[in-house]
């Protein structure tokens, strides 16, 4: 139940927190420009409606059907949550938005999935326009007669709920629950799934909500780790407080001072205690902030302070930040307490599984089970050709296992946080493992014929048959592999003039520039391209195994990139590219994933083994482009 929560809170703060600049700004307009603002402006105080009640709520959408189902999602999200926002127009949809986003971006991952494989060639852009276009219709529909009214009452049922806490003088016993769960990262489905939205409210029509105070105020944690610094009997622990007491005042980071309670449990006593007379104390002044303060700063505290609060404001963090001292201290004293660093590593395992993963803090990658699994990511330094190749090439030799599993390809600073293995070569690891943390790494030498992709598969195979799934024969899904990628069309990426047979053998740099002279004389990329595919070269090969090597420019590159193509150069004698010998050179310049399907073709080639040594070696111009065209 726990671990629900937690990866609700998460997903919650996934749609929040990428706009929290926006939220800030219409605070900022809020605080400034009303009525009863620091520097009044009619005008510009008109800036705030719209933000409020369109703005806002169509970037949470967005966000939220783009996590869900990608770019089609966020469009489909905004699409829908007008509907939402028409639909309701007595209340600011934040709540609606954070249901329809998600919900829209679902419905059209379903769609775009029932699709894979039945589209008819040249007929891609008209259903996948008209399938947001009509879907996205339909959902503002729903949105408009369903989701919009429904919120509504959900929002007055709230917010009176809040009322009657705040005129019962009860609202501070939400401390009791707050503090707890900021140590045990459930913060984010309490504070942005429910004082978030009902702030928003309570300011729309009081100028201010004392929702917005309640979980950001730092005084709490400043008064833990003031008693550390003051009474810790452990050296290191003392001294590690004062940096601890910025990076929390400061610049907002609240669970700095995580660790730090979980050294001695029972310390979770005193930031309780703390909130609890600070939100008394804003209780009784009528205090409150015009929108959200994020990250929970002092200095994003006081910004969203309304005229004339900030006494008020600054005198409930001096109260929670003393009370919660004055508790600690005796507490930090007395109680004898784990170390410093074995704190750290529990607060780091609790953070993983918040996010729904395990050993997060593990530098060789999360220990994901085989029975786990749902996303694989072949990453590279680019997400442009080696990862690609050795995604659909992995990909078709586990497609007749029949798991459901997605294996895709980015560059590895870029891994999707739902990544459950990531697959590189051995110097990307650590950027690797800082990308996505909750990933298990799988690293190789190449990305087409290494052991450790080997035994992932003998993992999945295993899983396959304990699940007693039917498994093709190694025949079968070779032919079926080739037989997906012919059923595809190059639309002009490869084309003959792109192709050399015969060539003599060359040095690695020279077969480089070679194949970048091709893609530029085709007017693929600029010149500068050419330099690119060494640099990249030199970054991390693109050798990626079976005799074929992927050149192709750095990430950085891409916008010398005009348009995409393949050049194809084959070498019977081979280049050597370390160790390895490549036959076929493989030059890569590709926007977007256009230039995926040939290497989609490329990768099914290399399931036939005649077939592969035949390009590699005897094939003409002719036979390659049937091959791979």
């Amino acid at each position: 139940m726990k671990n629900a929560v937690q990866r609700f809170g998460k997903f919650l703060s996934a749609m929040i927190m990428p706009n929290i600049g926006a939220f800030i700004a219409w605070g900022l307009i809020t605080a400034l420009f009303i009525a009863d603002g620091w520097i009044p402006n009619e005008k510009l105080a008109g800036l705030n409606g719209p933000m409020l009640n369109y703005l806002l709520p169509l970037l949470i959408a967005y966000q939220g059907g783009k996590l869900v189902g990608g770019d089609r999602g966020g469009i489909m999200g905004a699409i829908a949550t007008v509907g939402v926002i028409v639909g309701a127009p007595d209340y600011p949809m934040l709540m609606g938005s954070m249901i329809m986003g998600p919900l829209a971006g679902f419905v059209i991952k379903k769609f775009d999935k029932a699709m894979e494989g039945r589209m008819p060639a040249g007929f891609e852009m008209l259903i996948n326009n008209f399938s947001v276009g009509i879907f996205g219709m339909l959902m503002a529909i729903l949105g408009f007669y369903a989701i919009g009214p429904f919120m509504s009452a959900i929002l007055v049922i709230l917010s009176n709920g809040v009322e009657i806490l705040v005129n019962h003088g009860l609202l501070p016993l939400a401390a009791i629950f707050i503090e707890p769960a900021k140590v045990l990262f459930l913060n984010n489905a309490i504070n942005h799934g429910i004082f978030t939205p009902i702030g928003i409210e309570q300011a729309a029509s009081a100028g201010k909500s004392i929702m917005y105070m309640l979980e950001a105020n730092p005084g709490p944690g400043l008064g833990v780790l003031l008693a550390y610094w003051l009474f810790s009997k452990d050296r290191a622990t003392k001294d590690s407080a004062p940096g601890a007491i910025i990076i929390h005042f400061l610049g907002g980071i609240h669970e700095i001072y995580f660790p730090y309670i979980l050294m001695n449990p029972v310390v979770i006593i005193a930031p309780i205690l703390g909130n609890i007379c600070a939100i008394f104390f804003y209780s009784v002044t009528g205090a409150g902030l015009v929108g959200p303060a994020s990250p929970g700063s002092i200095i994003a505290y006081l910004s969203m302070t309304p005229k004339g609060g900030t006494l008020i404001t600054i005198l409930g963090v001096i109260i929670a930040a003393g009370v919660s001292f004055v508790v600690a201290s005796p507490i930090v004293k007395m109680a004898g307490s784990k170390s410093l660093e074995e704190a750290q590593k529990q607060k780091d395992s609790m953070k993983a599984e918040a996010k729904g993963i395990a050993n997060a803090a593990a530098p060789a990658g999360a220990d994901v089970a085989a029975e786990d699994i749902k996303k694989i990511i072949f990453a590279c330094d680019a997400g442009m050709g080696s990862s690609a190749m050795g995604a659909t090439k992995f990909r078709n030799r586990i497609k007749s296992l029949n798991l459901g599993i997605t294996v895709t390809n980015t560059s590895v600073d870029n891994v999707p946080s739902d990544a459950d293995v990531v697959v590189c070569q051995h110097i990307l690891k650590e950027r690797a493992a800082k990308s996505a943390p909750q990933a298990r790494l799988v690293t190789l030498d190449n990305f087409l014929q290494d052991p450790n992709l080997d035994s992932l598969y003998a993992e999945l195979k295993e899983r396959a048959d304990g699940g007693s799934t039917t498994t093709a024969p190694e025949e079968a899904k070779t032919k079926t592999a080739v037989s997906d990628a012919k059923e595809e069309t190059n639309s002009g990426v490869l084309v003959k003039e792109g192709i050399k047979t015969g060539l003599a053998s060359v040095d690695k740099e020279t077969a480089i520039r070679a194949a970048g002279r091709l893609l530029c004389d085709l007017g693929y990329v600029d010149e500068n391209y050419i330099d690119a595919m060494v640099a990249r070269e030199k970054l991390v090969t693109t050798y990626m195994g079976m005799g074929v090597a992927i050149p192709h420019g750095t990430s950085d590159a891409k916008e010398t990139v005009k348009k995409t193509g393949i050049v194809v150069m084959q070498y019977p004698d081979g280049v050597d590219f370390g160790d390895e010998k490549a036959y076929l050179v493989i030059g890569i310049a590709g926007v977007g994933d256009e230039h995926l399907e040939v290497l989609g073709k490329v990768a099914a080639s290399l399931e036939d083994e005649n077939l592969l040594e035949s390009l590699k070696k005897d094939a003409d111009v002719d036979k390659i482009m049937k091959a791979l065209g």
